[in-house]
């Protein structure tokens, strides 16, 4: 007979699983059927979601109650769909797979169930029974003979405490005293965190305050007796409000070993005698195997930590790790934790083969009832508080791929049948883990080559040291670390010098610097790989120490200076520390260090990925160094073959501006020079050898200084320029042509410049007069390096005041844009426009005229030389 219904249709979307479940839940609760609301909750779950994610239509829930309990059905519009056939040799659906596994679990959880179809629909239904028990029982456990019945003291005492909304004691019973000593006077009004002490379990942030929020808390803690021992106790708090709606907890306390008292019993059938559910419809499922069959992540660290959260709840932990054994088994890497320090633990790692004897060996399943008896037995959980832990291995075909454990704050919580439970279920999860790590591992080395890639251009791209730096600490930090420093060295017989330093909070790199100065540097060795290095992460140790003394005032330690790095610097470097060293061309040129801040490691892969890296940085940084050694060279020797400063010519303004092309690693080949001859006599030069580098500079260097040489000696410009040509022949192989244009300047008394030219294959000077009238103030001759004989003349050219003489190389005049050339007409008209400016003016605008011409940047060294003859002042 049907005593109730309710019924709702939820659309094809994801989040109608969800809001199915909520209905069926408060239609359950409202009904008064708690006792089978989860089972109804999980068999609707999984009926509507084939309804609405795997067939895509819409579903009809219905519930019905009756006498014997509750019919819930699912309804779809996929009528075509089949029911999977159970034979002899096939299952209905498996936990592994998707198909059948919402039927599978009607067949274990349900009493009875069933599939029909129409034309237009096909329902799924089951039926949950109420068992029948006595009118007001809540839940009931079997029959026990008396040996298995738990040990209590002969008098239970149970404490009951009320605590009021800010946590302090306001009752406090006559157990309560007899248990911990407290009577109520001495504790009425103190906060219940004054007597607590409660576990620390890191990775969780509850603590007794925030337990005492909770609507409902159970579990283990201690309370601290009037002698000052802790008196471990099981509790249980349940949040309530009296009848003007003040809310407070009240608390139930046993002795932790008389937990039964307390303890909510595991979820089970109740009725006589918790027999098997349902007919004959398949054996109960244990939670963890559940899990294993349920969709799992698609990430490896999702899957792992789902892993360890369902271990440790299948043996009712209070820990679980997993580990990940490297390639070579000889390391296992902690990839996942609950109820650990993750921050410190994650990607630690420890042996494989930590010590002789079965329970050393990561390769077999191990028990320790008691890790106080054997130190150090666990490497992992020293100082985590942990006494009891069970571990066993993960294989695939043989060969060790991880380790799970499940550890407890209690000493002997687990037996060799925990073990057999937890080896089961790690052998159905290994063959999944270890696909989901090749996956990984095959995801990271593509992401490895493309960021090498990417690296590897970014280094091409630069030949300047310190962008080198730059850019090798920028593409480590955070990609590979947190922080970054850079060590370079000059020579074999030089101390590494911090060259670079970077952390991913630009607000801690001053302090990482500060610190870092204080260290020694690492040794420069050239072993390949990475070194763990322990210094920064002991030099922030100390200065954390310091800091706490300075604070409660007690002054510091002897051999510890101050004052040091601040605290957030120590924790930001107080994790692992690694270098790699910088090897080219067979030798140290420095170092790149890598760290992690406080209790944090390095991933194997990061690690080898930072290895190929310092490869590739070590010979951009050996030809960033190389290039600037040439540059330095090219510089200097370029800075050789100008003159040092231009003499002051009387009655005469001279301005030279000089460019050179390129980014400064080659000497280039043109050249000016002005220098006195004897007195009231001046000689100028302007030249242009043909290339540039070392040949290039010694025709230079020989034009410059043999003109002036020549010059002194009284010859003349026709004759200092024969001279000069003979000299270049006899170079033979290492000559180089050359155009030069050269002259004498003598100033006059009526204010005017007398000059003598000689233009020997050299763009031609270019004379503005006053008037703004532009022509060539000298004839074309054969230029130098090329013939023997030559036949010079000189012209003599007469400056009047406020005339400009314009003398260029042809880095000038042939300065292009596309197939458009500045030319000698280009110059000439830009110099038209300079009637009145003063010779440094001139040479201003003629240069900004060259580069305004054209886009680019000039391809050719630049000289502009310009001399004008001042006006007289006005009265």
């Amino acid at each position: 007979m049907i005593t109730a219904r309710a019924a709702a249709t939820f659309e094809p979307v994801g989040r109608s699983v969800a809001t199915a479940r909520a209905f069926v839940r408060d239609t359950l609760q409202g009904w008064g059927f708690a006792d089978i609301v989860d089972d109804a909750v999980v068999l609707t779950s999984e009926l509507v979601t084939n309804a609405v994610v795997h067939a895509g239509t819409a579903a009809d829930v219905l519930c019905l109650r009756n006498e014997a309990g509750v019919r819930v059905e699912v309804a779809d519009r996929y009528p075509e769909r089949e029911l999977p056939l159970q034979t002899a040799g096939r299952r209905v659906g498996s936990l592994d797979r998707e198909g059948g596994r919402g039927l599978m679990l009607c067949g274990a959880l349900a009493s009875v169930w069933g599939v029909e179809y129409t034309t237009t629909h096909k329902r799924v239904w089951f039926q949950l029974d109420l068992h029948e028990r006595p009118a007001g029982t809540r839940c009931a456990g079997p029959a026990l003979p008396t040996d298995a019945l738990p040990v209590t003291d002969a008098r239970v005492r149970v404490a009951v405490v009320q605590i009021d909304r800010a946590g302090a004691i306001i009752s406090w019973n006559e157990d309560a005293q007899d248990l911990f000593g407290h009577a109520p006077d001495q504790v009425t009004g103190k906060p219940l965190t004054d007597l607590a002490a409660w576990p620390h379990t890191p990775g969780t942030g509850t603590g007794v305050a925030e337990a005492l929020q909770l609507s409902r808390w159970e579990g283990s803690y201690g309370i601290r007796g009037t002698d000052g021992r802790v008196i471990p106790v099981y509790a249980s708090h349940l949040r309530v409000r009296d009848s003007e709606g003040e809310p407070s907890t009240v608390c139930l306390l046993v002795r932790d070993h008389e937990r039964a008292v307390l303890q909510s019993p595991s979820r089970a059938p109740v009725g006589d005698g918790g027999g098997q559910r349902g007919e004959s419809h398949g054996t109960a499922t244990d939670p963890f195997e559940v899990f294993i069959g349920s969709p799992a992540p698609d990430d490896l660290d999702g899957l792992l930590q789902r892993t360890v959260e369902r271990a440790r709840d299948m043996l009712d932990g209070d820990a679980a790790y997993l580990l990940l054994a490297t390639d070579d088994e000889t390391e296992l890497e902690v990839r996942a934790s609950t109820g650990l320090p993750s921050a410190r633990q994650r990607f630690a790692r420890v042996p494989v083969e930590a010590g002789t004897g079965r329970y050393g060996s990561a390769r077999m399943p191990a028990v320790h009832e008691d890790l106080t008896v054997v130190p150090g037995a666990v490497p992992l959980l020293t100082g985590t508080g942990m006494r009891s832990v069970v571990t066993v291995p993960l294989k695939v075909e043989g060969r060790l791929t991880g380790s799970l454990g499940v550890a407890a704050e209690a000493p002997g919580r687990y037996t060799n049948e925990e073990a057999l439970r937890l080896q089961f279920a790690a052998d159905r999860i290994a063959l999944a883990v270890e696909r989901a790590r090749l996956t990984e591992l095959e995801r990271l080395r593509r992401g490895s080559l493309s960021f090498l890639v990417e690296a590897s251009d970014l280094l091409a791209g630069t030949l300047d040291r310190d962008q080198t730096l730059a850019l090798m600490a920028q593409m480590t930090v955070p990609t590979l670390a947190t922080w970054c420093a850079v060590y370079t060295v000059a020579d074999q017989s030089s101390e590494p010098e911090l060259s670079y330093v970077l952390h991913e909070d630009e607000d801690r790199i001053d302090g990482l610097k500060t610190l870092l100065a204080k260290v020694p540097p690492p040794d420069p060795v050239p072993t390949p790989g990475a070194r763990v290095w322990t210094a920064p992460s002991d030099a922030a140790h100390s200065a954390a120490l310091r800091s706490s003394l300075r604070t409660v005032g007690l002054g510091e330690p002897s051999g510890l200076s101050a004052p040091g790095p601040s605290l957030a610097t120590a924790a930001a470097v107080g994790g692992e520390t690694v270098v790699l060293p910088l090897v080219a061309r067979n030798r140290v040129i420095g170092m790149l260090t890598l760290g992690k801040p406080t209790d944090e490691h390095f991933r194997q892969e990061i690690l080898e990925l930072a290895e190929d890296l310092s490869r590739r940085a070590a010979l951009a940084l050996d030809n960033a160094r190389l290039y600037s050694e040439r540059t330095a060279i090219s510089q200097s020797l370029q800075r050789s073959l100008l003159p040092p400063e231009l003499p002051e010519v009387p009655g005469v303004e001279v301005d030279v501006i000089y460019r050179a092309a390129g980014e400064g690693n080659e000497v280039g080949g043109d050249f000016y020079d002005l220098f006195p001859i004897r007195d009231g006599a001046y000689g100028f030069a302007i030249g242009d050898v043909c290339g540039t580098g070392p040949e290039a500079a010694a025709v230079t260097g020989l034009a410059r200084h043999a003109l002036r040489l020549l010059a002194r000696e009284g010859f003349g410009g026709p004759a200092v320029l024969e001279r000069l040509n003979a000299a270049i022949l006899d170079e033979g192989a290492r000559s180089r042509f050359l155009t030069l244009l050269y002259g004498e300047l003598w100033p006059q008394e009526d204010g005017s410049a007398l000059l003598k030219v000689v233009c020997a294959g050299h763009p031609l000077p270019l004379r503005l007069r006053q008037d703004g009238t532009v022509e060539a103030a000298a004839e074309p001759q054969p230029l130098l390096g090329v013939m023997e004989d030559l036949d010079l003349y000189e012209q003599t050219v007469t400056l009047a005041p406020g005339d400009v003489l314009l003398c260029v190389t042809d880095g000038v005049t042939e300065r292009r844009e596309g197939s458009r050339m500045l030319g000698d007409d280009g110059l000439a008209d830009v110099l038209a426009n300079c009637t009145g400016l003063t010779a440094g003016a001139v040479a201003a605008r003629v240069l900004r005229a060259v580069e305004r011409f054209a886009a680019d940047p000039p391809s050719d060294d630049m000289a502009i030389l310009t001399m004008r003859v001042p006006e007289p002042p006005t009265d």
